[in-house]
């Protein structure tokens, strides 16, 4: 189990980084979309036991809206603006990518020097969850187009969620 974890927080890091360092805002929408469907799969694998309803339907509906809903949204809105990539971004690519790094090392800094809770099922949950925010955060203030402005949105939610997910054992109904 806690090998699965770590496989959806490394991938979900990845994720991040292929949307820092990609044009092609259908690919950083794939991402996107790919992140969520990969986080929602983690109520269930750090619930203890069987998981119970409220877990399930929690699971099923961040898979069904951003997984599946908001990206094929997202698509409908880029085919109608006929947009194809991030022209003039404020920060390039391989800064962005650059800045993405040093984020994720200093998330995995400072993630160490913050108490440590013993209902963790994985110890990557915070600091992917603090690298996640910062990069989500990189692309907010470094992309011009208003599209990925909405994919950085859609990031910084899904680090949030992370962030939740480590009161998931104290606030079951979360």
């Amino acid at each position: 189990m806690i090998q699965g974890v770590n496989l959806i927080l490394v991938s979900a890091l990845l994720l991040n980084f292929l949307v820092l360092g990609s044009s092609r805002l259908r690919a950083c929408i794939r991402a996107v979309g790919m992140q969520g469907a990969l986080l929602s799969a983690l109520p269930l694998l750090l619930h203890h036991g069987s998981p119970g309803l409220h877990t399930i339907l929690l699971s099923a509906g961040m898979l069904a809206l951003k997984g599946f809903l908001f990206p094929w949204l997202l698509v409908r809105t880029l085919r109608e603006a006929s947009m194809r990539t991030e022209i003039e971004p404020l920060i390039g690519f391989t800064a962005s990518l650059l800045v993405g790094a040093i984020a994720t090392g200093v998330a995995f800094v400072l993630s160490s020097r913050l108490p440590s809770l013993p209902a963790i099922a994985s110890p990557f949950l915070v600091p992917v969850a603090m690298a996640t925010l910062l990069m989500s955060l990189v692309v907010l203030v470094s992309r011009t187009k208003a599209l990925t402005q909405v994919l950085g949105y859609l990031m910084l939610e899904n680090g949030i969620f992370l962030f939740g997910l480590t009161l998931v054992q104290s606030m079951p109904l979360l």
